[in-house]
């Protein structure tokens, strides 16, 4: 019957499924807890530049915590 291919369909599905998710892992792992961002817009690309400088140590995926106290004394 029909129902018989249900098996073979879900072992592939997992197959299938496995690379990209352990894609995002190695990704968000590798940069620090953060997903990878991508630039296909010059505007994103600009941002990105901009956390760069912003982090102080030259990586986009690091997040400089500033608070609004600091903000007023610079």
């Amino acid at each position: 019957m029909w129902f018989e291919v249900l098996p073979g369909l879900a072992v592939m599905g997992v197959c299938l499924f496995i690379p990209g998710l352990a894609t995002a892992y190695i990704q968000r792992f590798t940069n620090g807890g953060k997903e990878k961002r991508i630039a296909h817009l010059g505007y994103h690309w600009q941002l990105i530049e901009r956390d760069r400088r912003i982090s102080g140590i030259n990586r986009y995926y690091v997040s400089k915590v500033r608070t609004g106290l600091e903000l007023l004394t610079s």
